[in-house]
Parts: C-alpha cells; structure tokens; sequence
C-alpha cells in the first residue's frame, strides 16, 4: 500500500514542476513582450515638396530636433502587439520655426500612425512628414 503512495505523491511532484516550469515561461514571455512594445527612438521620413527630397531623421524620445524650418520633438513612440499586421504610433509636436507671429503654437501635435497617416495629416505647404519605425 505504501508503494502505491509514493508513486501518487511523485506524480504529484513532476505535475507541481511541469505546472511552475511553464508558469515561468509564460510569465517571462508577458514580460518580455510588454518591454518591447514601447521604443525610446523614432525615425520620421521628411519629404521636401519644393526640392523633391526624402531625408531620414532619427529622433531620441523626449528631445528637440531642428530640421530646416521645422522643430520636431518625439514624446512617445509604440510597437503594435501583433506581427501580422504591425502597427507603430508615436505621439509627435512640429513647429515651423519660420512663422515668428505663431512661435507657441504647432503645426501638427499629436498622433501619427504609420499604417494609415490620413487619419491625423500632417498638413504643411513646404513638408510631409511620415513615421518609419519604432525602436
């Protein structure tokens, strides 16, 4: 009778450890992908209307760019959680350094999407702006 004991309370033991092997797994996947998802840079394609040309601008969150006449600021910038279809935002403040009479107010202030940018346009008679990427 003893035997059939030990044997139970050994089943026991190996699903105790297949249960807590694949918890840890399961919650250090979830938090690995979490941290992933949001980037500390952006990169921004620029397009000059007038010259006909595309420059690539690599923003550090939190810091102030000049780019010609534009003073463009990346606060936040995020990964979509799905690889099928990635999505990447970022939350973007443009100022055109070339009107003096509106120096407090942005051209664009807001969310850019990467997939679909007509949904907060970015309107400007000189610039186009895009967001790239996210990392």
């Amino acid at each position: 009778m003893e035997s059939k004991r030990n044997i139970l309370a050994g089943k026991n033991k190996k699903i105790l450890f297949i249960f807590s092997f694949l918890s840890f797994f399961f919650i250090a996947n979830i938090l690995i992908s979490d941290d992933n998802l949001e980037g500390s840079f952006t990169n921004l394609k620029i397009l000059d209307k007038i010259s006909s040309k595309n420059s690539l601008i690599k923003l550090k969150n939190g810091e102030l760019v000049t780019y010609k006449d534009l003073s463009i600021k990346s606060l936040k910038c995020k990964n979509s959680e799905f690889d099928d279809n990635p999505e990447i935002t970022a939350y973007i403040q443009v100022k055109d350094l070339t009107d003096e009479n509106n120096n407090e107010v942005f051209v664009f202030n807001g969310w850019m999407f990467s997939s679909s940018p007509s949904i907060t346009p970015f309107d400007h008679p000189v610039y186009d702006v895009r967001l790239i990427n996210c990392y």
